[in-house]
């Protein structure tokens, strides 16, 4: 199935949204999650399956000072 992750195209099978971060090498912890424009709660990433042309924003959390 075909999914949007900011900004670009992916092709991707059946797979839950923690899934998705794991496969990209993205911390779950350290990120946000828009899907479809609504905010992911992170208890939820495991239990949400991801759809046909759904589009997701990985915000990542970077500190600094």
């Amino acid at each position: 199935m075909e999914i949007t992750v900011n900004g670009e195209q992916k092709i991707v099978e059946s797979i839950s949204m923690l899934n998705l971060l794991e496969s990209m090498n993205i911390d779950s912890r350290r990120v946000a999650v828009e899907l479809n424009l609504e905010i992911l709660p992170k208890r939820e990433y495991a239990t949400t399956m991801l759809n046909e042309g759904d589009k997701i924003e990985i915000v990542h959390f970077v500190g600094g000072g």
